[in-house]
């Protein structure tokens, strides 16, 4: 799967609560504009479109028939799988807002999937055995009910699936595996920050975190931000975080 010259390419992310403000959405947008190519239109699903760049087209987060406060985790996500999505109709690029594009992102929507209805994303690093995606960045058709069932799934099962998985990912993944495909992206396309970044202890005390050959996106996950890696801090002691120049002039 990949978009064809005449199909709608859209960049979607997604912003709800108080954590991240409205200058992530705007920088993510600012990024994209540098390293995409190819015409896009930018979605942001949020419930605050206070100080959104207007050229992004804001919508609200679909609801979810869940049961009231719950835990986050994530789960708001997969509403972007809704069947009719505001009308958005082509190929669908995911990126969470506290990513850091360091290069062309043109192959995220070019590189050809083996299946029709396959969910490109990262293969997660922690334990890539099994099986699951980091939704960090992942391409999807919109809009095109290329997977009817996947909410109302989720919806109906919801109480069995939080007892099995902790995150949206999780089951994301287990449920493409079993009802359409999942594939992944190129390894050294989308990187962590802290897992493929950061140098050891004690050599983190000396080094600035090292920027991979080939990476493409930087991901954030856990307890540092791209704030906190450009000006050092926020991480646990066993993961020391010195300035990043590099990600200071990309996050803009």
């Amino acid at each position: 799967m990949s978009a064809s010259l005449d199909e709608n390419r859209y960049i979607i992310c997604m912003k709800w609560g108080k954590k991240y403000g409205a200058e992530y959405v705007n920088r993510l947008h600012n990024m994209v504009k540098r390293h995409l190519t190819l015409d896009f239109q930018m979605v942001c699903l949020t419930d605050d479109d206070t100080g959104i760049d207007p050229q992004i087209k804001c919508y609200p987060i679909p609801e979810l028939n869940l049961p009231a406060n719950l835990p986050e985790r994530g789960w708001k996500k997969l509403t972007t799988f809704t069947p009719n999505l505001y009308d958005l109709k082509g190929t669908a690029l995911f990126l969470d807002i506290d990513i850091v594009i360091v290069d062309n992102i043109d192959c995220f929507f070019t590189h050809q999937a083996e299946h029709e209805d396959s969910v490109m994303i990262i293969r997660d690093w922690k334990k890539p055995w099994r099986l699951v995606g980091n939704s960090s960045v992942y391409r999807f058709k919109v809009g095109q009910n290329t997977y009817p069932d996947l909410l109302s799934y989720f919806e109906q099962n919801f109480e069995k699936i939080r007892q099995e998985v902790r995150h949206e990912q999780a089951f994301l993944s287990n449920y493409l595996r079993k009802h359409h495909h999942l594939e992944y992206w190129d390894a050294s396309w989308c990187v962590s920050f802290k897992y493929h970044c950061l140098h050891n202890i004690p050599l983190a005390y000396f080094i600035p975190p090292k920027k991979p050959a080939n990476a493409k996106i930087i991901i954030f996950h856990g307890e540092i931000n791209p704030p906190d890696a450009i000006q050092g801090g926020g991480g646990k002691w066993y993961r020391h975080v010195l300035p990043s120049d590099w990600i200071k002039q990309a996050w803009q």
